[in-house]
């Protein structure tokens, strides 16, 4: 049996009822879905800001320990050298180990010197862990704090919003492909979420702009869906929502 235009408005009058009552518990939950994505971004990036620090820090450690065993070989050498002065027979090889201790002398200075600068390093990478990990710490909280109040809310509307949910699949199936495709696209594009609205005070009720008599006469008629020219909304008598609430099959 074909469906009447009639029919094919009440039907879509229904899941825009359907979705516009979705739409109002999402809205309860308002911008904290969004909340917790951001801080949990957030407490990611750090947890990486955090773990580079660490990793500079062991490298940093390391390589003040590397530098530490190298001045221990220079003055094992340094020692090792004087040792061969006490028996050297000639000033060539006087002149060669005492070259050789002064060179090892340099390293040690040059080793000492970096070994310092590093150690200045390693104490700004500290603060710098430390305060990140504060900060972590911190924004840990707030998630925690943000996820109960989420999980709150949610556990409150999920159920309902779950029924609703199967309701407007059951809904889609009396609307055909082609018009549901323009709904759900109206429905997109509008801030509000309003693909089907009535006549209220002769004007559309999605965007107040003034229908011509004649139009609104054609649009009690329900004879062809008829859209808002300047929105594109559907537009639905009042009278046909009464029928609705009322119960009157379409």
């Amino acid at each position: 049996m074909e469906t009447t235009v009639e029919q094919k408005l009440k039907a879509l009058y229904e899941l825009q009822s359907i979705h516009t009552h979705i739409d109002k518990i999402r809205t309860v939950r308002g911008e904290l879905p969004m909340e917790v994505r951001d801080l949990e971004d957030e407490v990611e990036g750090l947890e990486t800001r955090i773990n580079k620090h660490k990793d500079e820090f062991k490298e940093l450690n390391d390589t003040i320990q590397a530098r530490k065993l190298s001045i221990k070989d220079s003055l094992a050498s340094i020692k090792k050298y004087e040792t061969q002065l006490e028996n050297v027979k000639n000033n060539r090889e006087y002149e060669a180990l005492t070259k050789e201790i002064e060179i090892q002398g340099l390293d040690i200075q040059v080793f000492e010197k970096k070994i310092k600068e590093s150690g200045y390093e390693v104490k700004t990478k500290e603060d710098v862990l430390t305060q990140a990990e504060a900060n972590i710490e911190e924004r840990r909280k707030d998630l925690s704090v943000k996820r109960e109040e989420l999980d709150n809310i949610t556990a409150e509307t999920q159920k309902e919003e779950d029924v609703l949910l199967e309701k407007a699949k059951i809904a889609e199936t009396h609307i055909d492909e082609r018009l549901l495709i323009a709904y759900n696209k109206l429905r997109g594009n509008a801030k509000n979420g309003l693909a089907v609205v009535t006549i209220e005070r002769d004007s559309c009720s999605g965007c107040f702009n003034k229908i011509p008599p004649q139009r609104q006469s054609d649009i009690r008629q329900r004879k062809k869906i008829i859209v808002c020219e300047h929105c594109g909304r559907i537009l639905v008598d009042e009278q046909l929502i009464v029928e609705l609430q009322e119960g009157q099959p379409a």
